[in-house]
């Protein structure tokens, strides 16, 4: 690994990586019916406190320049650091893969809580994070890596913002799931007094 990475335009490059992962969801967005699709992007943005716009922006503006650093950094193929960075890459996608289709599958008047939503509250969040974290090794970038853990930090507003939109629609159900499952993984994180949002 290195600290800052070495730019080239090349065809082993991260983009290879990247390509993967939009074609894959691209064709599974066309795939999907248009209400699932509609789903996966319906919380309400207009109650967002300044702070947590700001954040989310900021958020989204990192993972760009952590976009634009991958496509023109080459894959360390020859490294140690290679293989273990595509297992996690791979299981990442999988994951991803996985919970997209968990989402597809519950009806819509119903909160997703099976498959990998029994391990986490936002699996296809915690699935990219950990194919971000694939990547990065891949090319072999601390910076990168940083780059794109700050990032996380910042877009984990959006997160809360999907809780509070299920809490609405789901009312009492989805606070007991919060209750139940963690965040992300492992950690149980709940939102101030159980699962009651701060508006």
């Amino acid at each position: 690994m290195e600290l800052i990475p070495t730019l080239k335009i090349e065809w082993l490059n991260g983009w290879i990586l990247l390509c993967l992962i939009y074609s894959i969801f691209g064709i599974l967005l066309l795939a999907f019916p248009k209400n699932v699709v509609a789903r996966l992007y319906e919380y309400d943005r207009s109650s967002w406190s300044k702070t947590r716009r700001v954040f989310y922006v900021i958020g989204k503006l990192l993972a760009l320049v952590c976009l634009v650093l991958i496509i023109f950094t080459p894959l360390k193929i020859r490294a140690n650091i290679f293989i273990p960075g595509i297992i996690l890459f791979t299981l990442g996608l999988a994951g991803f893969i996985t919970a997209l289709f968990n989402f597809k599958n519950t009806s819509p008047n119903q909160s997703v809580t099976r498959g990998l939503y029994r391990i986490s509250r936002h699996p296809q969040v915690l699935m990219l994070f950990i194919m971000s974290i694939g990547i990065c090794i891949t090319i072999g970038s601390w910076l990168v890596l940083f780059i794109m853990i700050v990032s996380s930090l910042f877009l984990h507003f959006r997160d809360l913002a999907e809780e509070e939109a299920c809490l609405e629609l789901y009312g009492d159900l989805y606070r007991s799931y919060m209750r139940r499952i963690p965040r992300y993984f492992l950690i149980k994180t709940h939102m101030k007094e159980e699962g009651n949002v701060k508006k």
